[in-house]
């Protein structure tokens, strides 16, 4: 199956163009192939000789410096093509690349050690996985199917976790994570764990199948 973005490029599934291709391509992949929203963000630059980070919307005691909407950017919908993206991206220059939690999918986020581990378990029992990252302070997040943060309290009440101290949290509806090839926080870019693939991104597997794995995998890793 092929697709184009902005009548520019085939893009095919299993393509990897991500590491030379430009800020924009990457957006017009996630909006026009993936079907997700993208919200540009703000950045942060460390500051030299000291402790934290500037943020380039200028307040000057920003609360979450780089790592927040840009306030008055305009959402890249889905469906955005190549030519739609570089004009947004044009108002913005050097705009981070947030996508919005909630709409395409939920997010389960824990430690990057324990999601690492959790995945190569899940890759080995053959488990249904959708896109995973890795921030650079240390946090993966599992792309999930829409509605976990309702369901999470109940999920894990069933699966017998819900008294477990767990390094785990599904991210509430309308925040944003911030996404490859943008830096965060001034501290270093995100990274794909597992790559969006076309029909994985587009239609991420619930948490229930995942749950369990993620929270064996953050307890044990708790009890060490």
């Amino acid at each position: 199956m092929g697709f184009t973005i902005g009548g520019i490029r085939d893009l095919r599934p299993g393509t990897r163009r991500r590491g030379r291709a430009s800020e924009c391509t990457v957006v017009a992949e996630y909006t026009g192939l993936h079907g997700w929203d993208v919200v540009p963000g703000a950045r942060a630059t460390a500051l030299s000789g000291e402790r934290g980070a500037r943020c380039s919307c200028g307040a000057p005691h920003c609360a979450a410096p780089g790592a927040h909407p840009l306030r008055h950017a305009r959402t890249v919908p889905a469906g955005s093509t190549l030519r739609e993206v570089a004009a947004a991206w044009a108002e913005l220059p050097g705009a981070a690349v947030l996508l919005p939690v909630g709409r395409s999918f939920d997010v389960i986020e824990v430690g990057a050690t324990a999601g690492r581990q959790a995945l190569v378990r899940m890759e080995r029992m053959g488990l249904p996985l959708g896109p995973v990252a890795v921030t650079p302070h240390g946090r993966a997040h599992f792309l999930v199917a829409p509605g976990a943060f309702a369901e999470l309290p109940d999920l894990l009440y069933r699966m017998g976790w819900d008294g477990a101290r767990l390094d785990l949290r599904c991210l509430p509806p309308d925040s944003h994570i911030t996404a490859p090839p943008s830096d965060l926080a001034g501290l270093g870019p995100v990274r794909w764990l597992r790559p969006p693939e076309l029909g994985t991104a587009v239609r991420p597997p619930h948490a229930r199948l995942l749950l369990g794995t993620l929270a064996y995998v953050c307890h044990r890793s708790a009890a060490r």
